[in-house]
């Protein structure tokens, strides 16, 4: 069977290749700042004793760090040893509900992205905790 051209996706507005549908998947600029939003929402739910939620960012988190580690397989290994560092014990301590603990590890993850931003050349991304949690959700204990 002769190879005829590329595989393509077609829609209602055109075709696309594999490898411009490859293109299309997102990198970690934009994989960030919904990493960063989550990261938030799970301190501040943590902090409120609504840790259904801080569990089900973190688990929001761990999905986040596959796609990059699809999309961007180079990082893998730090995304990987991020992920046993800081994400396999903060789930712990969301599962104990120790917000002591949680905060410290959670505080040691901010200082560890920061310190992997400066080792893949972006020293200018300095994550830093909102001193205000988010408004949109309730972030008090569950009823």
């Amino acid at each position: 069977m002769a190879n005829e051209g590329p595989i393509v996706g077609r829609t209602k507005h055109g075709e696309l290749t594999l490898d411009q549908i490859a293109e299309l998947q997102p990198g970690l600029g934009q994989l960030m700042p919904l990493m960063s939003e989550r990261y938030w929402i799970c301190y501040y739910a943590a902090k409120g004793g609504n840790w259904a939620l801080a569990a089900y960012q973190l688990n929001g988190l761990r999905s986040l760090f596959k796609k990059a580690n699809t999309t961007r397989p180079k990082y893998k290994t730090m995304l990987d040893s991020y992920v046993k560092a800081i994400f396999d014990p903060l789930a712990l301590q969301i599962e104990a509900k120790n917000f002591v603990e949680f905060e410290r590890c959670y505080r040691q993850g901010i200082e560890l992205a920061n310190k992997m931003h400066g080792s893949t050349n972006h020293p200018e991304i300095l994550w830093k905790l909102p001193s205000a949690p988010p408004q949109h959700l309730e972030l008090g204990p569950c009823v």
